[in-house]
């Protein structure tokens, strides 16, 4: 799929002294120093731009960095940080009416007819660093005003990539960190070994882009990003690869190469529950590299909303999974869509207690469960007849389809746990305790106040690493979020 956008107006008169001067901004990334703008940012160097970089999640707009360029590239890898950079665009077009505006990322392409609407005028998802090197080549030819550029909406092509050049970035410090279970911090950083997802889960936001398929980065460029990281200070790394198992042996190659030239240095992954079960040999390797805590998108304990979401694994398969990396030592941070179309009161009942069963109180961030289905352009869940018959018109100004449950007091609930896990945020609440006030609202909600719970079936497992920004890359976004510096 192609986008044909004329430079026109907005477009540059040619290479200015220096190079054109490219200006790369995010808003959020889960707390993470942008890989999203670190990546480009050595690709259009290379071309003989002249990049800068700011990320207003903890950085204040910088209104001359925005006046000198002649192109701006909005990062967007996620819901939120889409909606929070629409809102910024209306000021960077008022502060730099000439420059070219280019949106970049997951959520680029999904969302085409808004960008567009606001003066966007190049999308580029999936594999972006060519094509941004691509837009850079052809704005900087002296007839740029008269160029009709033609660039992929969604690029999948196989990149050589380059070791991602951090240096216009804040420091590491002023990013997410990691707490350990006795209480000390890491300094974090991010990198990501792969992109994309072999999987077709339908509530998933990379389907629509990728469509099945992952890319590959390089093992000498991710150990290289890892190594200049560990050197501004980094103790800990995220890999962000939506499933870090999509390619196991590569990954495996990764973290043992990583062990050996640092192994004092921890880090965590993302590796969906069906993967867990099958690699479960693997894990052991994970622990014995420094892997000390491990995400998985679990989404629900209910058989038929996994089946609905297609996501390949069962209740019994979680269960599983849990053991597997209790007895291992591995954190488990489990990520929920609590809330759908198919959420029932006494199913979110079922759910709490499947947690306290197994003993996850401890390892659950409260905001887990609130999180309420979202809906984007593109999501594999509109090809079901029951979704589309539920769901009304596309809502641009929240980006999603907007559902609204049957049982309004499904609602209800969810508006009052997602008010009590924001207040437990502000208040550093104990998850224990977080939870039991939870399971109070809960069962008076279902009509069931005073139902005991069910602590003590198995023993509470200690506290796991936790970083400070436990937001979610499917959760809807807060006012405070939606309201940068700017």
């Amino acid at each position: 799929m192609a986008l044909l956008s004329g430079i026109g107006e907005s477009g540059s008169a040619g290479v200015p002294a220096g190079g054109l001067r490219v200006l790369l901004i995010s808003a959020f990334d889960l707390g993470h120093q942008p890989f999203g703008l670190a990546s480009p940012a050595a690709w259009l160097a290379a071309e003989g731009a002249q990049v800068a970089c700011q990320d207003l999640a903890v950085q204040k707009l910088d209104e001359d960095g925005v006046r000198a360029a002649d192109l701006i590239a909005f990062y967007l890898p996620m819901h939120t940080a889409t909606r929070i950079l629409a809102g910024v665009v209306p000021r960077v077009r008022e502060l730099n009416p000439g420059a070219h505006l280019c949106a970049y990322g997951l959520y680029a392409p999904v969302n085409a007819a808004l960008l567009q609407r606001i003066g966007i005028a190049s999308i580029i998802g999936g594999e972006f660093e060519e094509p941004l090197a691509a837009l850079v080549r052809e704005l900087r030819a002296p007839d740029a005003r008269e160029l009709v550029t033609r660039l992929p909406m969604i690029s999948l092509g196989r990149q050589d990539f380059q070791v991602p050049d951090r240096s216009g970035l804040p420091a590491l410090a002023e990013y997410a960190f990691l707490t350990l279970a006795d209480g000390s911090r890491r300094t974090v950083g991010y990198t990501e070994a792969t992109r994309g997802c072999k999987h077709l889960c339908r509530h998933c936001p990379i389907v629509p882009v990728y469509g099945g398929q992952f890319r590959v980065v390089q093992r000498d460029v991710v150990l290289a990003d890892i190594r200049q990281q560990v050197t501004a200070g980094a103790q800990h790394i995220t890999f962000g690869d939506p499933d870090f198992f999509n390619g196991p042996a590569h990954a495996m190659a990764i973290v043992q190469a990583l062990h050996a030239e640092f192994p004092g240095l921890t880090y965590d992954v993302v590796i969906k529950v069906e993967h867990l079960v099958r690699h479960r040999d693997r894990l052991r390797a994970l622990r014995d590299t420094g892997c000390i805590l491990l995400t998985s998108a679990v989404e629900s304990v209910d058989e038929h909303i996994l089946e609905i979401f297609d996501k390949r694994h069962t209740r019994a398969d979680f269960i599983t999974a849990v053991q597997a990396l209790e007895e291992l030592g591995i954190g488990l941070n489990p990520t929920f869509v609590a809330f759908t179309p198919w959420t029932t009161l006494d199913g979110y009942l079922r759910f709490l207690t499947q947690i306290d069963e197994l003993g996850l109180v401890e390892n659950v961030a409260p905001i887990q469960y609130a999180i309420r289905l979202l809906i984007p352009e593109g999501s594999r869940l509109l090809e079901l007849p029951e979704v589309t018959d539920l769901v009304q018109p596309f809502d641009v100004g929240s980006l999603v389809y907007p559902w609204s449950h049957a049982d309004p007091a499904v609602d209800a609930l969810q508006r009052d746990v997602l008010a009590l896990a924001a207040q437990a945020a502000a208040d550093r609440t104990p998850r224990a305790v977080f939870f039991g006030d939870l399971w109070t609202r809960a069962t008076r909600a279902a009509g069931q106040a005073g139902r005991p719970r069910a602590s003590g079936t198995r023993p509470v497992l200690p506290p796991v690493p936790q970083l400070s920004e436990p937001w979610y890359c499917c959760a809807e976004p807060t006012e405070t979020q939606l309201a940068p510096s700017i």
